[in-house]
């Protein structure tokens, strides 16, 4: 399917009245297959909202109407355990990248065109922020988004083996479409 119109799409914090919202997407199965336990990941938007996490949240608009939720966050901030033990990727890749996790809240607007929009505007504002690596790192099985971060803007950059288990973790760097960026980290 065709990328939405940008202008149809927005942007704002999330703020305490937007808890229930979250929690009730975070609880959908296509949410549960991505995120982690609910409760655990409602603590974690919790902690940034109230400025203890240096990841910033935002829900996304469609039309005005909340729609999904979207965050972004500094990988220095996160060259610590337990983080590199779950993500070892983040010490290959320089450390003043951002990177950005993505949730559409119903499953019935998957595969619509809306997240690749939303990515993609979201990429091209923190670049205009002046963030030269955005990146994703899609589960190599979710195929799904993979294909949705690609029409996006995003590249392959590097394939990471999680040393907890036999997963493979595929990092996607943001590439202006129409811009050709042939960089690449080593394996």
């Amino acid at each position: 399917m065709s990328l939405i119109e940008a202008a149809r799409i927005s942007f704002r914090p999330v703020s305490a009245g937007d808890y229930p919202l979250l929690e009730s997407w975070l609880n959908a199965p296509h949410w549960r297959e991505c995120w982690g336990e609910p409760e655990t990941e409602l603590g974690y938007i919790r902690d940034m909202v109230e400025g203890k996490d240096t990841t910033r949240p935002f829900v996304f608009l469609l039309d005005s109407e909340p729609t999904g939720y979207i965050q972004v966050w500094t990988i220095a901030d996160h060259l610590e355990e337990p983080w590199l033990s779950k993500a070892p990727w983040m010490s290959r890749v320089p450390a003043e990248s951002v990177g950005m996790d993505i949730g559409i809240g119903e499953a019935a607007k998957l595969s619509r065109g809306l997240g690749s929009t939303v990515l993609r505007l979201f990429a091209e504002r923190l670049s205009a922020e002046g963030h030269e690596t955005i990146l994703i790192d899609p589960d190599m099985t979710n195929l799904r988004a993979i294909r949705a971060y690609e029409k996006a803007g995003f590249r392959k950059l590097i394939v990471s083996r999680e040393s907890s288990s036999d997963s493979e973790t595929l990092i996607m760097k943001f590439a202006r479409i129409g811009v050709q960026d042939e960089s690449r980290v080593a394996e």
